[in-house]
């Protein structure tokens, strides 16, 4: 199984902060935020390799980043997708595509995460229960016990047995509080199907999008996890999860957040 992180945007609703730094690469509680990430990536014994896919405008500073961790035995590669701004980005769906060609993964296992999300449950245990489907393709799904929050992400329809029968991009109407996270696990029968999904011109934002194609063509399961999750749009939230994160690590809290 291989490891993709989409760290590739260039989070506008975070300038000037991102402006100069990537938002994966924002600290929280005094670390980058995508290492808090790799640490979950690096529970599941079945990634034997990391791949973040970022832009040509921070790939130097994720180059950096993956140097201090090759230093402490940890090997990512870092994939710079060419792109400089909003005006010629690949998307996240393209993003995965352009990994899967420049480093051959159209035979392996995916487990693609984005890069602004911080959660606590276990990535192993997610990839155990995934394995229980057979030839299937997951998504993590969290209950944001809101509809109108809903609203700014995918609602999700299952059946009994917790397969996707449906997936709204951005519900106008959701009937449901349960959600898409920016977590999946992609089967090796599946994963060629995103060079499809962009060969016939569908949309390479959004990686809910492919899901959402998927659903009718091929097994696709939720897997309900509980804990925190949080989605790191906005510099509130930012500040929020900076906090929280500060506060079990018995660090001070602040007032407005900071990259110092």
């Amino acid at each position: 199984m291989k490891a993709i992180v989409l760290a590739a945007g260039y989070a506008t609703r975070l300038y000037p902060l991102t402006k100069t730094v990537a938002k994966p690469l924002l600290p929280v509680a005094g670390r980058p935020m995508i290492d808090h990430l790799l640490d979950r990536v690096r529970e599941v014994d079945e990634v034997d390799a990391v791949h973040v896919v970022t832009n040509h405008r921070f790939a130097d500073s994720f180059l950096r980043w993956a140097a201090a961790h090759e230093a402490a035995g940890v090997e990512i590669d870092v994939h710079d997708d060419g792109t400089t701004g909003e005006d010629d980005r690949l998307g996240a769906i393209g993003d995965i595509g352009f990994v899967v060609e420049q480093a051959d993964l159209a035979d392996d296992d995916l487990l693609v995460v984005a890069g602004d999300n911080l959660f606590d449950y276990s990535l192993a245990d997610y990839v155990r229960w995934w394995r229980g489907k057979g030839e299937a393709s997951a998504v993590a799904l969290y209950d944001v016990g809101d509809f109108e929050l809903v609203k700014k992400y995918s609602s999700v329809e299952l059946a009994a047995d917790d397969r996707l029968v449906g997936f709204v991009e951005k519900p106008e109407h959701p009937e449901t509080t349960l959600v898409a996270t920016a977590t999946y696990l992609f089967h090796r029968a599946h994963v060629p199907l995103v060079g499809r999904y962009l060969e016939e011109g569908n949309s390479p934002d959004q990686p809910g999008r492919f899901v959402a194609w998927l659903v009718p063509r091929a097994p696709v399961y939720g897997y309900r996890f509980e804990g925190e999750w949080r989605d790191i749009g906005d510099v509130e939230q930012l500040l929020e999860a900076d906090n929280t994160l500060r506060e079990r690590a018995g660090l001070p809290l602040r007032s407005s957040y900071s990259v110092d």
